[in-house]
């Protein structure tokens, strides 16, 4: 006798297939990278700000009046300076890229550096002494070492160290997964 195929035989392996393919796309998410500017040059940074304003107000002038051409031009040509200003600042500029490194990882390296027992009833979770060194080093696609990052950070202001440090940690706090509306 044959055996007739249900509308159930035939959803299993597609249903099967179709979570195969969406763990496999799962499987190869890229974790979260974050890139930190250092450039010296103010100058630069003033003028990309500028370009950046000047370039709004002229696209929302051409917008609010798409027949006139002139303003379109005009938009045109600010949003080319604005293009300069920014590779002129990328030109000057120093980037250090760190990545969110996987969450067992985190999780050992700040095993590594727990508070000493002051710091614990303080609130810390990791030792602020040494922690943040390692976490550059170990989220750094530069290449850093944990013994360059603590120089940087006991040498460079303190805003601009706080800002190397707030890179290598707001990547690792980094999420692109939205919860939906359920």
């Amino acid at each position: 006798m044959a055996r007739t195929t249900t509308a159930s035989d035939t959803a299993a392996p597609s249903a099967e297939a179709a979570w195969a393919a969406k763990m496999e796309r799962l499987r190869r998410r890229v974790r979260p990278r974050k890139q930190l500017r250092i450039c010296d040059d103010d100058t630069l940074r003033t003028a990309v700000t500028a370009a950046e304003k000047s370039a709004e107000r002229a696209r929302f002038l051409a917008e609010a009046a798409p027949d006139d051409q002139r303003a379109a031009r005009h938009a045109a040509k600010e949003e080319a300076a604005l293009q300069e200003a920014r590779d002129e600042l990328d030109a000057a500029s120093d980037f250090l890229t760190f990545l969110a490194l996987p969450r067992p990882t985190l999780e050992d390296l700040l095993g590594d550096h727990p508070p000493t027992a002051k710091q614990a009833e303080d609130g810390s979770v990791f030792n602020p002494d040494t922690f943040p060194a390692a976490l550059i080093a170990a989220s750094s696609l530069d290449g850093m070492s944990e013994e360059e990052a603590a120089e940087l950070l006991t040498s460079w202001s303190a805003p601009d160290a706080n800002a190397l440090w707030e890179a290598a940690w707001q990547v690792q706090q980094e999420t692109r997964i939205d919860l939906g509306k359920g």
